[in-house]
């Protein structure tokens, strides 16, 4: 069941993140890249993927989380530059929240992806 405070900004999710395709889902972390302006009267959430598959050459947008520990993640991560939608309802949980450090990261990474 979702938590009912507040979605913020660097919030880990578990939902049910879409393939790029559209043609199915798969259950995995992400992060809340709205702001909490945003997820206070919208009925959706806008996010990005986790991922423990890291690759060693980073790719443009990617963000290596470095606290993946305190972010509440099982193993070391990164997010990736695929950003979605997703209807507040359809979040499975709150898994933890990015420290500052990786916020800023998050924030930098945004930058570069959308211009």
């Amino acid at each position: 069941m979702p938590s009912m405070t507040p979605f913020e900004f660097g919030n880990i999710l578990l939902v049910p993140f879409p393939f790029t395709d559209q043609s199915t889902t798969k259950k995995r972390p992400a992060v809340v890249i709205s702001s909490e302006a945003y997820n206070t009267v919208r009925p959706d959430l806008i996010i990005m993927a986790v991922t423990s598959q890291i690759k060693p050459a980073s790719v443009i947008g990617e963000v290596i989380i470095q606290d993946w520990q305190a972010a509440n993640l099982l193993k070391p991560s990164a997010i990736k530059p695929i950003i979605t939608t997703i209807e507040k309802p359809l979040v499975i949980k709150t898994l933890g929240r990015l420290k500052e450090e990786d916020q800023k990261a998050l924030q930098e990474s945004l930058k570069m992806i959308l211009g």
